[in-house]
């Protein structure tokens, strides 16, 4: 279990790997009792697909990912919409921290080998949410960047284009098969690991380290458990 070659960077997703993406209670809390419990765990599984499908399409701001992904996910289970609602959680995603143990490992990582942060949240949230996990990154790389969301392959292109890297000069990070290890596999990172948060089925066969606990990760790279 490890790595035998020092990577020029450890590349990580960040919005449910290292910071906690509280979503799902942000929107029961802002939907309130507007959210019947009878229908609430199908608009929460309905929206979360929908955010994928917005994210695949034609670049848009999160915050419209955020209300589109909302608008078909309550015309879906028979409840209005309303924008002042998606705003509201939009708006709190900034307030998120990081998982327990995420700090304290990746100041741990860093002092081995340089990190960088590949995320799906627009520019001022990415250096927000980045600036609460409260660790050295060399480069943080926000969609509203890229122009364009993970899982689109053409996110890694750009990651690979603005590191100056190769794919087998780096390794990444993600607690999602979906949106980053499948794409990361296809673009030729061997070198991968999964952040098993429970999140998604095991996808072994992408070729992955997989750890389910954050401390882990410097182990990963010869580096001992404090």
């Amino acid at each position: 279990m490890g790595f035998d070659v020092k990577p020029k960077f450890v590349t990580f997703d960040m919005n449910g790997t290292l910071i906690k993406f509280s979503i799902n209670d942000t929107m029961r809390e802002v939907l309130g009792d507007r959210l019947p419990a009878e229908v609430a765990d199908e608009f929460l599984r309905i929206c979360k697909a929908y955010r994928i499908d917005e994210c695949t399409g034609a670049y848009q701001p999160f915050h419209q990912v955020v209300a589109r992904s909302m608008e078909r996910a309550l015309h879906k289970v028979g409840l209005e919409f309303r924008e002042d609602e998606a705003r509201a959680v939009y708006e709190r995603i900034p307030t998120w921290g990081p998982y327990p143990g995420v700090t304290e490992a990746l100041n741990r990582l860093a002092e081995a080998v340089p990190l960088v942060i590949i995320t799906n949240s627009d520019t001022a949230h990415a250096v927000r949410l980045a600036e609460n996990l409260k660790a050295p990154f060399e480069v943080v790389i926000s969609a509203e960047e890229m122009g364009v969301y993970k899982p689109r392959l053409s996110a890694f292109e750009y990651m690979f284009a603005k590191l100056g890297v190769t794919p087998d000069e780096i390794v990444h990070v993600s607690a999602s098969p979906m949106y980053d290890l499948r794409s990361a596999a296809i673009m030729g990172i061997e070198n991968k690991v999964y952040m098993d948060r429970g999140w998604e089925h095991d996808e072994h066969w992408l070729g992955y380290e997989r750890i389910t606990d954050i401390a882990d990760l410097p182990v990963l790279f010869g580096l001992p458990r404090p």
